[in-house]
């Protein structure tokens, strides 16, 4: 339903043909960016049918960021790689050869949470995230841009470190085996064997800017989302704290808690450069010149909480809007804090719940596009 009293009327003179921006995220498990995107223009068309729409889904890092990079460089190249996926099943993955020499590779395509029949959140890892890169190293990469996002672990990225040639080990010089509640006994790590990274660097694009640890870390905040109890986080944190401890860096580096404390692993070990994802890829795809002139932008993701804000999608289209004067609409899946936006559409609330709209997240978010239309007057 369309909440308020925080709505206030999108006002726009009777019959004019506005320019509307629409930007969301995916809903994750539910439906793609640019389904998303489609589903809110059907509806807004619905009810506006003279209206300009420029559908530019972006991403921040997570799921649908390589066909953002395909799409805005002439040249890319897509490559295919069969990895281990995060629960150890086998995977179809992908990633990018640009021509500059640089590799793209998106962690949610080879260690996403979508890849789980079942959250996992002790034993899920990254290893295919490290066999992707690996892959990419052995066909000549001379850079690396690793984009963090969308994931279904919490193992600070040593799942793929071990898939590069490290070891992480107990007491008794045991490797231990995969996924962030192994961690817990991690007693020393030895590097002698882990790949050089790329001559030309490494970058990780990352989704959120938390820190590894902490009350604002990577298991406190994000592993809940990936299925992990109160008891569960408390092991994680654990675990991600031995880790700082022996790969030693900066664990309270914005971004270090991104993908599970993956953006943290591949910085300590390999010297990785964490920096934000959402505006980059914003700006590649086009996002800054599409506001030109617009009357109104709609995002939209699966849950708006506390930490879109920091570093995600919504929240960097909603900063971009804002420093243009431009409104803002919100289409969400579940809305459990407060957005600065003029006017919020809930999809539970329009669906008379989250399982309805989970179900059919097409319906309803053409459902909201046509709400936000109609406040538009």
């Amino acid at each position: 339903a369309l909440q308020s009293p925080r709505n206030r009327c999108l006002r726009s003179r009777r019959g004019t043909r506005v320019k509307i921006v629409i930007a969301p995220d995916s809903f994750k498990g539910s439906i793609s960016a640019a389904g998303a995107a489609s589903a809110l223009a059907a509806g807004w068309r619905a009810i506006r049918p003279g209206d300009e729409l420029v559908l530019l889904p972006p991403a921040d890092g997570g799921e649908g960021t390589l066909e953002i990079v395909h799409a805005a460089v002439p040249g890319a190249a897509w490559r295919r790689a069969r990895v281990t996926g995060p629960d150890g099943r086998r995977v179809d993955s992908s990633w990018l050869s640009l021509p500059d020499g640089t590799a793209v590779v998106e962690l949610a395509r080879a260690a996403g949470l979508t890849l789980l029949a079942s959250p996992d959140p002790l034993r899920a890892h990254t290893t295919g995230l490290g066999e992707v890169i690996g892959r990419a190293l052995d066909e000549g990469a001379r850079s690396l841009t690793v984009t963090l996002g969308g994931s279904a672990s919490t193992d600070g990225g040593t799942g793929a470190l071990t898939a590069l040639g490290a070891r992480f080990l107990d007491r008794d010089h045991r490797p231990l085996p995969p996924g962030g509640g192994a961690l817990a006994r991690l007693w020393s790590v030895d590097l002698a064997g882990l790949r050089p990274p790329p001559a030309g660097g490494v970058t990780c694009l990352t989704d959120v800017t938390a820190p590894l640890l902490g009350p604002g870390g990577s298991a406190a905040v994000f592993a809940p989302q990936k299925g992990a109890g109160h008891d569960q986080v408390r092991l994680l944190e654990a675990g991600l704290a031995r880790l700082a401890g022996a790969l030693g860096g900066n664990p309270a580096a914005p971004g270090a808690g991104a993908a599970g404390g993956t953006g943290y692993g591949l910085a300590a070990a390999w010297g990785a450069n964490l920096t934000g994802g959402a505006a980059r890829l914003a700006a590649l795809a086009g996002l800054e010149r599409a506001l030109a002139g617009a009357a109104l932008v709609i995002t939209g993701e699966g849950c708006y909480d506390q930490t879109s804000q920091a570093g995600k999608v919504v929240g960097t289209v909603i900063g971009m809007a804002r420093a243009r004067a431009v409104p803002v609409a919100l289409a969400a899946g579940r809305i459990t804090a407060r957005p600065p936006a003029h006017a919020v559409v809930s999809l539970t609330e329009l669906a008379g719940s989250a399982t309805a709209a989970q179900r059919e997240p097409a319906r309803w978010l053409e459902g909201a596009g046509q709400r936000l239309a109609r406040s538009w007057h």
